[in-house]
């Protein structure tokens, strides 16, 4: 920490001190199976943390959607309790909450989960384990980063998108005022565990759903990736475990890179890459009340970029054909019907998505698009007339194909950006 007096700007009458501070954050992603299983000691090590002579506290969420699909869970975690309570103290049993895009929709979810956290006065020494899809970690999140001004959250994702993508980020937040994610904080976690073994319980939806995540990244980090992505898109179909657990573990890399590496972790700039697509996908979601689910709906923003993209000259037609050729391989959307509403101005609603994104960063508008598969670049205006032509393509279904995920490198393309 320094600060360094100087005299300020204007009449001379003030003086500032302009203080830096440089705060490290550290925090563990692991990967595996059987996290909850008696035996293993993963998370009491991960609770033992930098005070390994404490027995920290800890209390559990648990996404009310697991338990249909895995009744025992919370017998399994209670046994896990009782198998490490000599290492670790559950304050009181398993919290079974909603997850799904409802439970981070307004202010009543976040005061309840606030009100179920206090009562138990848990420090900021003590964990809050979240074990759920990406919207019951966003919310369970901004609840402890705002109790004593944070709690330490350790996030047990248990979807494809939470695993690769979601929870292995530093946001939290929830919608409110129409707005996705209008609420939150830059948080960091304090550990990330991805059990594959939940994977194994997901219905086809949020199977594939996180699967658009994994392509977001390699369409503009990773041109090996991606073409890795398109090869091994019929194993993913027949939920191969081993295409899936190195589909998540190469997106979380990427993802993780980035923020390690981007130079803007918190977003303080107008950029924000990894939200390739998201300025569509935010606002479809609204426009259809959350029928359409986050990742289908980053299928549906990417397949519009891309060819937006692609009328400009950054994409091949090839290339641009082999990324809705891979979306729609993978069970995948690259059109919804949502996007031909239009106000009463003749106007389609969806590109209400493009002023709130500006809005969400503030300054200029920023969007991000491949230029070059497996590279980026970002625009600052949107030709009104051109997105409207690829919402005309689109709608047409029209015919566009690269033959499979076969493409033909641009001049643009280099083979891979993993800054």
């Amino acid at each position: 920490m320094n600060g360094d007096k100087h005299q300020a700007q204007g009449d001379g009458n003030w003086q500032v001190i302009r203080q830096t501070i440089t705060v490290p954050f550290a925090y563990p992603v692991y990967f595996g199976r059987g996290l909850f299983d008696a035996a293993n000691p993963l998370l009491a090590d991960v609770l033992a943390g930098t005070v390994p002579d404490r027995r920290p506290r800890l209390m559990v969420f648990v996404d009310r959607g697991l338990l249909n699909s895995s009744p025992d869970l919370i017998q399994r975690i209670n046994a896990w309790l009782a198998t490490w309570s000599h290492r670790c103290e559950g304050v009181a049993p398993p919290v079974v909450w909603e997850g799904g895009e409802a439970a981070k929709t307004g202010w009543e979810g976040l005061k309840r989960c606030v009100e179920m956290i206090v009562p138990l006065r848990l420090d900021r020494q003590s964990y809050v384990v979240a074990v759920g899809g990406g919207a019951l970690l966003d919310l369970v999140g901004l609840a402890t980063a705002l109790i004593h001004r944070g709690l330490r959250l350790v996030r047990v994702p248990t979807t494809v998108l939470a695993q690769n993508d979601a929870g292995v980020g530093v946001k939290n937040g929830i919608d409110a005022w129409s707005t996705k994610n209008l609420i939150g904080t830059f948080a960091p976690p304090y550990a990330v565990i991805n059990d594959y073994d939940f994977l194994d319980l997901l219905d086809e939806v949020d199977w594939r759903g996180g699967i658009a995540e994994a392509f977001k990244v390699a369409i503009i980090k990773d041109r090996v990736f991606f073409e890795s992505l398109c090869r091994s898109v019929p194993a993913l179909m027949r939920r191969d475990r081993a295409a899936m657990e190195f589909l998540v573990k190469r997106c979380a890399e990427l993802h993780l890179a980035h923020i390690r590496e981007g130079g803007d972790p918190f977003e303080m700039g107008s950029a924000r890459p990894l939200d390739f697509g998201h300025w569509l996908a935010h606002q479809l979601e609204i426009l259809s009340g959350y029928r359409v689910r986050h990742g289908q709906a980053v299928s549906v923003g990417m397949a519009v970029d891309c060819l937006l993209a692609e009328s400009i000259g950054w994409l091949t037609g090839a290339e641009a054909g082999a990324v809705l050729d891979g979306l729609r391989s993978a069970g995948l959307p690259i059109w919804d019907d949502a996007l031909d509403r239009r106000q009463p101005d003749g106007r389609r609603q969806i590109v209400e998505g493009l002023e709130s994104f500006r809005e969400h960063l503030g300054g200029q508008l920023t969007l991000t698009l491949p230029r070059g598969l497996g590279a980026r670049d970002e625009i600052h205006d949107v030709d009104m007339v051109r997105l409207e032509r690829v919402f005309e393509r689109l709608a047409r279904g029209e015919n566009i194909s690269a033959a499979g995920c076969s493409t033909g490198r641009s001049k643009q393309s280099p083979a891979t950006d993993v800054s």
